[in-house]
């Protein structure tokens, strides 16, 4: 009976933690794409056009130029950018490749997508996708993991043949990203996002005294959201049900009393 109360009062507890935690890890709205969506690009890193993610950008170009944007990209955060490009009505056989680096410039492999395809003789458009690891809070120097800040995506044909060279072409980009939580959350962050220009801002902000900006087009949230996970939630099970063992393995092991082939005043 006791053991039965115990139990009660530890899963009571339970669904009051797990509440919040469901709560707290759902994924946070997306921009959408309001009318102003960027409708151009960049032709190298430092003027990649900015977007935001569950932005549907659009760019004109021709073959052979780079076409670069950038985005943000926060802890928890698993993004998957897709590009499609519009080809000319004729042309030969086309190969396009997708590319995302990181804030130091750092290309970050994909887990699985299509990141380079190639586009047959008379295609009318080929399409490319390439969804990253998920964003860590920290990471070891040494280590090529995903950190919180910027991301820029290049987009380019990497194999056509010279007649095709300098062919018009429509490229569409679109950054969606999923929160997963505590489940790739680790312990530590980052000291600052990886953000171009966030140590010129930091030494310019600490002479006029004010606060830092980290990105024109960051998270209104902030780049981390805190020390709090679904991690705790899982971590405080893990303590009831070890508590709840002990205390079942405690009742199957005391026995009832004295044995009763110990006479009585012994």
């Amino acid at each position: 009976m006791r053991i039965t109360r115990v139990l009660g009062a530890a899963l009571l507890a339970l669904g009051l933690a797990a509440g919040p935690a469901a709560a707290d890890s759902s994924p946070s709205p997306s921009a959408s794409d309001d009318g102003k969506a960027p409708t151009r690009a960049g032709t190298s890193f430092r003027t990649a056009t900015e977007i935001e993610q569950g932005q549907q950008a659009t760019a004109g170009g021709s073959t052979g130029d780079y076409l670069y944007w950038s985005f943000p990209a926060d802890t928890g955060q698993r993004p998957t950018v897709k590009a499609a490009v519009k080809l000319p009505e004729t042309h030969g056989s086309q190969t396009w490749q997708l590319d995302v680096y990181d804030g130091l410039r750092r290309r970050q492999a994909c887990q699985y997508g299509a990141q380079t395809r190639t586009a047959a003789q008379g295609a009318s458009s080929v399409e490319l996708a390439c969804v990253l690891r998920t964003v860590r809070g920290w990471s070891e120097p040494w280590a090529n993991d995903p950190l919180p800040g910027t991301y820029y995506i290049r987009l380019t044909v990497v194999n056509l043949g010279a007649a095709d060279l300098g062919l018009p072409v429509n490229a569409e980009v679109r950054v969606d990203s999923k929160d997963i939580g505590g489940a790739a959350a680790v312990d530590g962050s980052l000291a600052k996002p990886l953000v171009p220009g966030i140590a010129v801002k930091s030494a310019e902000d600490e002479k006029n005294g004010s606060e830092p900006v980290l990105s024109s087009f960051g998270s209104d949230d902030g780049w981390s959201s805190g020390w709090w996970s679904d991690r705790w939630v899982w971590t405080g099970i893990g303590a009831i049900l070890a508590a709840l063992a002990g205390i079942g393995g405690y009742a199957l092991t005391r026995g009832t009393g004295r044995p009763s082939r110990v006479p009585p005043g012994a």
